[in-house]
Protein backbone atom coordinates (compact mmCIF):
# COMPACT_ATOMS: atom_id res chain seq x y z
CA UNK A 1 0.00 0.00 0.00
CA UNK A 2 2.46 2.59 0.88
CA UNK A 3 4.50 1.82 -2.52
CA UNK A 4 1.32 2.42 -4.30
CA UNK A 5 0.44 5.68 -2.24
CA UNK A 6 3.80 6.34 -3.55
CA UNK A 7 3.50 5.64 -7.21
CA UNK A 8 -0.14 7.95 -6.71
CA UNK A 9 1.83 11.18 -5.35
CA UNK A 10 4.67 11.07 -7.65
CA UNK A 11 1.43 10.87 -10.50
CA UNK A 12 -0.40 13.57 -8.84
CA UNK A 13 2.92 15.73 -8.58
CA UNK A 14 3.54 15.66 -12.12
CA UNK A 15 -0.37 16.40 -13.22
CA UNK A 16 -0.31 19.32 -11.34
CA UNK A 17 2.38 20.74 -13.58
CA UNK A 18 1.84 21.57 -17.10
CA UNK A 19 3.74 23.07 -19.76
CA UNK A 20 3.83 27.15 -20.14
CA UNK A 21 1.10 27.60 -22.61
CA UNK A 22 -2.18 27.36 -23.63
CA UNK A 23 -2.18 28.18 -27.22
CA UNK A 24 -5.02 28.01 -29.70
CA UNK A 25 -3.88 27.76 -33.47
CA UNK A 26 -5.84 28.42 -36.23
CA UNK A 27 -4.94 27.88 -40.18
CA UNK A 28 -6.93 29.63 -42.25
CA UNK A 29 -6.60 28.74 -46.14
CA UNK A 30 -10.07 30.79 -47.37
CA UNK A 31 -8.41 32.44 -50.00
CA UNK A 32 -7.03 29.39 -51.88
CA UNK A 33 -9.23 27.61 -54.04
CA UNK A 34 -8.49 23.82 -55.80
CA UNK A 35 -6.13 23.16 -51.98
CA UNK A 36 -5.62 19.97 -51.25
CA UNK A 37 -7.08 21.31 -47.44
CA UNK A 38 -6.39 18.27 -45.00
CA UNK A 39 -2.51 19.51 -44.95
CA UNK A 40 -3.97 23.06 -43.36
CA UNK A 41 -5.66 21.22 -40.93
CA UNK A 42 -2.99 18.39 -40.26
CA UNK A 43 -0.32 21.60 -39.54
CA UNK A 44 -2.75 23.16 -37.37
CA UNK A 45 -3.14 20.20 -35.57
CA UNK A 46 0.71 19.57 -35.21
CA UNK A 47 1.30 23.03 -34.53
CA UNK A 48 -1.23 23.03 -31.84
CA UNK A 49 0.97 20.16 -29.87
CA UNK A 50 4.27 21.41 -30.84
CA UNK A 51 3.38 24.53 -29.07
CA UNK A 52 1.70 23.24 -26.53
CA UNK A 53 3.34 20.24 -25.60
CA UNK A 54 7.45 21.44 -25.36
CA UNK A 55 8.96 22.09 -22.28
CA UNK A 56 10.05 25.80 -23.46
CA UNK A 57 11.56 26.92 -19.86
CA UNK A 58 12.75 25.33 -16.89
CA UNK A 59 10.00 26.64 -14.73
CA UNK A 60 7.20 24.84 -13.13
CA UNK A 61 3.48 26.06 -14.63
CA UNK A 62 0.63 24.54 -12.40
CA UNK A 63 -2.44 24.31 -14.67
CA UNK A 64 -3.88 27.54 -13.76
CA UNK A 65 -0.59 29.24 -14.61
CA UNK A 66 -0.93 28.40 -18.20
CA UNK A 67 -0.41 31.56 -20.66
CA UNK A 68 -3.48 31.74 -22.79
CA UNK A 69 -2.14 33.17 -26.43
CA UNK A 70 -2.50 32.42 -29.94
CA UNK A 71 -1.37 31.51 -33.43
CA UNK A 72 -3.18 32.74 -36.14
CA UNK A 73 -1.79 31.91 -39.82
CA UNK A 74 -3.45 33.18 -43.14
CA UNK A 75 -2.09 31.67 -46.11
CA UNK A 76 -2.04 33.68 -48.67
CA UNK A 77 -0.27 30.81 -51.12
CA UNK A 78 0.59 27.09 -51.49
CA UNK A 79 2.55 25.39 -53.59
CA UNK A 80 3.36 21.45 -53.16
CA UNK A 81 5.47 22.02 -49.70
CA UNK A 82 6.00 26.16 -49.67
CA UNK A 83 3.83 28.54 -47.80
CA UNK A 84 3.29 32.29 -47.99
CA UNK A 85 1.28 33.34 -44.81
CA UNK A 86 0.60 36.35 -42.64
CA UNK A 87 1.14 35.20 -39.14
CA UNK A 88 -0.60 37.02 -35.93
CA UNK A 89 0.09 36.01 -32.75
CA UNK A 90 -1.61 37.51 -29.36
CA UNK A 91 -1.78 36.73 -25.82
CA UNK A 92 -3.40 37.54 -22.31
CA UNK A 93 -2.77 37.29 -18.95
CA UNK A 94 -5.88 37.18 -16.13
CA UNK A 95 -5.83 40.22 -13.57
CA UNK A 96 -6.18 38.89 -9.42
CA UNK A 97 -9.49 38.01 -8.28
CA UNK A 98 -11.37 38.72 -11.59
CA UNK A 99 -12.03 36.64 -14.78
CA UNK A 100 -11.27 39.47 -16.83
CA UNK A 101 -8.54 38.79 -19.02
CA UNK A 102 -6.01 41.45 -19.83
CA UNK A 103 -4.20 41.51 -23.37
CA UNK A 104 -0.61 41.71 -23.86
CA UNK A 105 0.64 41.22 -27.31
CA UNK A 106 -1.19 41.52 -30.52
CA UNK A 107 1.54 41.70 -33.33
CA UNK A 108 0.67 40.80 -37.13
CA UNK A 109 4.20 39.52 -38.80
CA UNK A 110 3.24 39.89 -42.32
CA UNK A 111 7.26 38.37 -43.54
CA UNK A 112 6.56 35.04 -43.29
CA UNK A 113 7.05 31.77 -45.50
CA UNK A 114 7.79 28.60 -44.49
CA UNK A 115 8.47 24.53 -45.67
CA UNK A 116 5.79 22.19 -44.73
CA UNK A 117 5.21 18.55 -45.48
CA UNK A 118 2.66 17.03 -44.04
CA UNK A 119 2.55 14.87 -41.51
CA UNK A 120 6.23 15.04 -40.83
CA UNK A 121 7.43 15.84 -36.84
CA UNK A 122 8.04 19.31 -35.48
CA UNK A 123 11.34 19.44 -33.20
CA UNK A 124 12.91 22.88 -31.85
CA UNK A 125 17.09 22.58 -32.10
CA UNK A 126 18.00 26.12 -30.40
CA UNK A 127 21.24 25.36 -32.40
CA UNK A 128 20.34 24.60 -35.55
CA UNK A 129 18.04 26.65 -37.87
CA UNK A 130 15.65 23.62 -39.54
CA UNK A 131 12.81 25.29 -40.61
CA UNK A 132 11.88 28.97 -40.60
CA UNK A 133 7.91 27.53 -39.49
CA UNK A 134 9.79 26.18 -36.55
CA UNK A 135 12.35 28.90 -35.55
CA UNK A 136 9.50 31.67 -36.22
CA UNK A 137 6.95 29.94 -33.33
CA UNK A 138 9.55 29.20 -30.80
CA UNK A 139 10.97 32.97 -31.03
CA UNK A 140 7.05 34.16 -30.45
CA UNK A 141 6.77 31.48 -27.83
CA UNK A 142 10.08 33.16 -25.98
CA UNK A 143 8.53 36.42 -26.73
CA UNK A 144 5.28 35.58 -25.42
CA UNK A 145 6.57 34.47 -22.12
CA UNK A 146 9.09 37.06 -21.71
CA UNK A 147 6.40 39.95 -21.76
CA UNK A 148 4.24 37.84 -19.73
CA UNK A 149 6.88 37.76 -16.93
CA UNK A 150 7.45 41.29 -17.50
CA UNK A 151 3.89 42.12 -16.24
CA UNK A 152 4.48 40.45 -13.21
CA UNK A 153 7.43 41.41 -11.91
CA UNK A 154 9.42 43.79 -13.50
CA UNK A 155 12.50 43.05 -16.29
CA UNK A 156 11.92 39.22 -15.46
CA UNK A 157 11.60 38.43 -19.12
CA UNK A 158 14.82 39.16 -19.95
CA UNK A 159 16.10 35.65 -19.81
CA UNK A 160 12.94 34.66 -22.56
CA UNK A 161 14.19 37.44 -24.53
CA UNK A 162 17.43 36.24 -24.51
CA UNK A 163 16.58 32.88 -25.95
CA UNK A 164 14.21 34.97 -28.76
CA UNK A 165 17.75 36.90 -29.89
CA UNK A 166 19.82 33.38 -29.62
CA UNK A 167 16.94 32.33 -32.38
CA UNK A 168 17.31 35.24 -34.33
CA UNK A 169 21.23 34.93 -34.28
CA UNK A 170 20.75 31.39 -35.78
CA UNK A 171 18.25 31.88 -38.21
CA UNK A 172 20.44 34.76 -40.01
CA UNK A 173 21.72 31.99 -42.38
CA UNK A 174 18.83 31.56 -43.62
CA UNK A 175 17.35 33.13 -46.94
CA UNK A 176 14.31 34.11 -44.99
CA UNK A 177 12.53 37.54 -44.02
CA UNK A 178 12.16 38.83 -40.98
CA UNK A 179 15.82 37.75 -39.28
CA UNK A 180 18.07 40.49 -40.59
CA UNK A 181 18.09 44.15 -39.75
CA UNK A 182 18.74 44.62 -43.50
CA UNK A 183 15.38 43.16 -44.61
CA UNK A 184 13.87 46.42 -44.78
CA UNK A 185 11.81 48.73 -41.90
CA UNK A 186 12.23 48.72 -38.25
CA UNK A 187 9.56 46.13 -37.76
CA UNK A 188 10.54 42.80 -37.79
CA UNK A 189 11.90 40.01 -35.67
CA UNK A 190 15.04 41.07 -35.79
CA UNK A 191 14.10 44.59 -34.19
CA UNK A 192 11.56 43.12 -31.70
CA UNK A 193 13.53 41.02 -29.98
CA UNK A 194 16.76 43.69 -30.23
CA UNK A 195 14.55 46.65 -28.44
CA UNK A 196 12.85 43.98 -26.31
CA UNK A 197 16.76 43.67 -25.00
CA UNK A 198 17.55 46.97 -25.07
CA UNK A 199 18.17 49.06 -22.28
CA UNK A 200 16.57 52.52 -23.47
CA UNK A 201 13.35 50.78 -23.87
CA UNK A 202 12.87 49.63 -20.40
CA UNK A 203 10.54 52.17 -19.36
CA UNK A 204 7.92 50.33 -21.74
CA UNK A 205 8.81 47.35 -19.77
CA UNK A 206 8.49 49.57 -16.29
CA UNK A 207 5.31 50.94 -17.52
CA UNK A 208 3.79 47.31 -18.66
CA UNK A 209 4.92 46.27 -15.29
CA UNK A 210 3.39 49.08 -13.27
CA UNK A 211 0.08 49.18 -15.66
CA UNK A 212 -0.65 45.53 -14.66
CA UNK A 213 0.37 45.11 -10.68
CA UNK A 214 -0.59 48.15 -9.37
CA UNK A 215 -3.04 48.99 -11.95
CA UNK A 216 -5.50 46.02 -13.46
CA UNK A 217 -4.65 43.50 -10.32
CA UNK A 218 -6.08 46.09 -8.22
CA UNK A 219 -9.36 46.75 -10.17
CA UNK A 220 -11.25 43.91 -8.25
CA UNK A 221 -10.69 45.43 -5.21
CA UNK A 222 -10.91 49.29 -5.56
CA UNK A 223 -11.34 50.42 -8.93
CA UNK A 224 -10.60 54.22 -8.39
CA UNK A 225 -6.95 52.92 -7.44
CA UNK A 226 -6.68 50.53 -10.04
CA UNK A 227 -7.58 53.03 -12.37
CA UNK A 228 -5.01 55.69 -11.04
CA UNK A 229 -2.27 53.10 -11.21
CA UNK A 230 -3.10 52.71 -15.04
CA UNK A 231 -3.02 55.94 -15.60
CA UNK A 232 0.74 56.62 -14.10
CA UNK A 233 1.85 53.77 -15.74
CA UNK A 234 0.36 55.27 -19.21
CA UNK A 235 1.90 58.66 -18.09
CA UNK A 236 5.21 57.25 -18.22
CA UNK A 237 5.25 56.32 -21.34
CA UNK A 238 6.02 60.01 -22.33
CA UNK A 239 9.35 58.85 -21.04
CA UNK A 240 10.56 57.10 -23.95
CA UNK A 241 8.70 59.20 -26.46
CA UNK A 242 10.66 61.96 -25.66
CA UNK A 243 13.82 60.05 -26.85
CA UNK A 244 12.05 57.59 -29.64
CA UNK A 245 8.83 59.25 -30.71
CA UNK A 246 6.88 56.36 -32.46
CA UNK A 247 9.01 53.45 -31.13
CA UNK A 248 7.65 50.29 -32.00
CA UNK A 249 7.63 48.96 -28.39
CA UNK A 250 5.26 51.53 -27.83
CA UNK A 251 3.17 51.06 -31.27
CA UNK A 252 3.19 47.15 -30.15
CA UNK A 253 1.95 48.24 -26.75
CA UNK A 254 -0.87 50.46 -28.24
CA UNK A 255 -2.01 47.34 -30.30
CA UNK A 256 -2.85 44.86 -27.63
CA UNK A 257 -3.85 48.41 -25.24
CA UNK A 258 -5.71 50.40 -27.28
CA UNK A 259 -9.46 49.01 -26.78
CA UNK A 260 -8.54 48.23 -23.17
CA UNK A 261 -7.44 51.40 -21.84
CA UNK A 262 -10.57 53.31 -23.55
CA UNK A 263 -12.91 50.97 -21.96
CA UNK A 264 -11.10 51.47 -18.80
CA UNK A 265 -11.22 54.83 -18.52
CA UNK A 266 -14.82 55.39 -20.32
CA UNK A 267 -17.68 53.76 -17.33
CA UNK A 268 -17.57 53.55 -14.06
CA UNK A 269 -15.86 55.85 -11.04
CA UNK A 270 -13.89 58.80 -13.04
CA UNK A 271 -10.61 60.40 -12.45
CA UNK A 272 -9.72 63.62 -13.85
CA UNK A 273 -8.40 62.27 -17.40
CA UNK A 274 -7.85 65.12 -19.39
CA UNK A 275 -4.27 64.94 -18.87
CA UNK A 276 -4.12 61.66 -19.34
CA UNK A 277 -6.17 62.04 -22.86
CA UNK A 278 -3.62 64.22 -24.22
CA UNK A 279 -0.74 62.38 -23.45
CA UNK A 280 -1.92 59.54 -25.04
CA UNK A 281 -3.30 61.96 -28.64
CA UNK A 282 0.40 62.91 -28.33
CA UNK A 283 2.10 59.64 -27.88
CA UNK A 284 -0.43 57.34 -29.94
CA UNK A 285 -2.78 59.96 -32.43
CA UNK A 286 -3.64 57.01 -34.99
CA UNK A 287 -5.89 55.92 -32.10
CA UNK A 288 -7.10 59.48 -31.34
CA UNK A 289 -10.57 58.07 -32.16
CA UNK A 290 -10.27 55.89 -29.65
CA UNK A 291 -9.24 58.24 -26.77
CA UNK A 292 -11.80 60.52 -27.74
CA UNK A 293 -14.28 57.84 -25.95
CA UNK A 294 -12.23 58.59 -22.49
CA UNK A 295 -14.26 60.53 -20.28
CA UNK A 296 -13.00 63.29 -17.97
Amino acid sequence: MTKLFSIIAIFLCISVQSQELNCVVKVNSQSLTNSNQSVFKTLESALTDFINKTKWTNKKFKQNEKIDCSVFINVTSYGSDQFVATLQVGSSRPTFNSSYISPVLNYNDKDFSFRYVEYENLNFNPNSFDSNLISALAYYVYVIIGLDADTFDYNSGKEFYEKAQEIVNVAQQSSYKGWSQNDGGSQNRFFLVNDLMSGTYDPIKLVLYNYHRNGMDLMSDDVTKGKEGVKRALMDLEKIHAVRPNAFLTRLFFDAKSDEITSVFSGGPQINSADLVDNLNRISPLNASKWAGIKF
